[in-house]
């Protein structure tokens, strides 16, 4: 990745995230997508969805630095509660979506003592072995979670009671859409923080900011927990919307995903991840109606122009721009 030098560096580090121009323009795609694009819901709901789920992991990797190849894990374990919670016990919606967060992030609080522990290829490998672990369970628990055949038959009440998931995919849209901007809020809150200044700091210089005083591992620890919830939203949503899930939820190909989508976003930036998001669904969706079979290719030269030529993402391209901009 292209760094900045010297004292430039430490500015674009510590840089309070504020809400900007992006920001508003975010909403006004989102408001355009829903009245002008409703034959594209179900797609935009999978975006919102998978925005989400790459905000989760770019707390924990761009501003914690914590390296992860199995953030699937929270994102499956955050699905399949919110399923059974549908299932077995209510199917109003909030309160599953909030057990799917707690779950969750119980999940990433117990696992993130082994993680935490650990550094660079240990640490992704160990990552990976736990989703791995997980998606045997989940596999093998088939009394639970129906196994391959994936959990399905549950139904969702009206949000509020009020705003029913017609087959249009209109409240879906609208309630994945306020559950972001709720934990895009949230997050904007806690990376300016003084947790999450300091988990910048940790992620620079480790072993200085351990001789500042500050506490790294139990940081990172808050960090790594608060992520887990977060994935587990994410994956909350995507079962309360599309009404099944299977074991694609916990599988690698979803954690290698989501890091595809923060590289072509931009890490450390938070709106980096819609933009990964937008980018990666959207053209995923186009390259394969166009060619099942070849359509990785599509995204794989993306990714490779990407990294070429806006080594920081797309986020950290806009970011520049505006410096530019600024500067003349």
């Amino acid at each position: 990745m292209n760094k900045l030098s010297g004292t430039g560096l430490v500015i674009a580090s510590f840089r309070r995230q504020r809400y900007t121009w992006v920001d508003v323009l975010l909403v006004v795609a989102a408001v355009l997508t829903f009245f002008f694009a409703e034959g594209y819901l179900a797609l935009a709901a999978l975006v919102v969805v998978m925005a989400v789920f790459a905000l989760s992991l770019d707390l924990a990797q761009g501003y914690g630095g914590v390296e992860s190849l199995g953030h699937a894990a929270f994102f499956g374990v955050g699905a399949y509660t919110a399923a059974l919670y549908a299932l077995h016990v209510s199917t109003e919606p909030i309160s599953g979506l909030l057990l799917a967060a707690v779950i969750a992030g119980v999940v990433g609080l117990v696992t993130g003592f082994a993680v935490l522990r650990t550094h660079g290829l240990t640490q992704l490998m160990l990552t990976l072995a736990m989703a791995t672990l997980l998606l045997e369970l989940a596999n093998v628990a088939k009394s639970l979670t129906n196994g391959d055949d994936g959990l399905a038959g549950y139904d969702i009440s009206p949000v509020f009671g009020l705003f029913d998931f017609d087959i249009y995919g209109h409240t879906a849209f609208v309630y994945v859409c306020v559950v972001l901007a709720l934990v895009y809020a949230l997050l904007k809150k806690l990376v300016n923080s003084s947790i999450g200044l300091t988990a910048q700091g940790i992620r620079e210089n480790p072993v200085r900011m351990r001789m500042l005083g500050v506490p790294v591992e139990r940081r990172l620890w808050v960090l790594y927990t608060i992520s887990a919830a977060i994935a587990g939203v994410a994956g909350g949503l995507s079962a309360q919307i599309n009404r099944i899930v299977g074991l694609d939820a916990l599988s690698f190909t979803l954690s290698a995903n989501v890091v595809v989508m923060l590289a072509l976003g931009g890490t450390g930036r938070l709106y980096g991840a819609f933009f990964g998001a937008i980018i990666f669904v959207v053209l995923s969706d186009r390259a394969a109606a166009i060619d099942p079979t070849n359509w990785l290719a599509v995204l794989g030269v993306v990714l490779i122009l990407i990294v070429r030529f806006a080594p920081d993402g797309v986020a950290g391209w806009l970011a520049k721009f505006s410096e530019k901009r600024g500067a003349k």
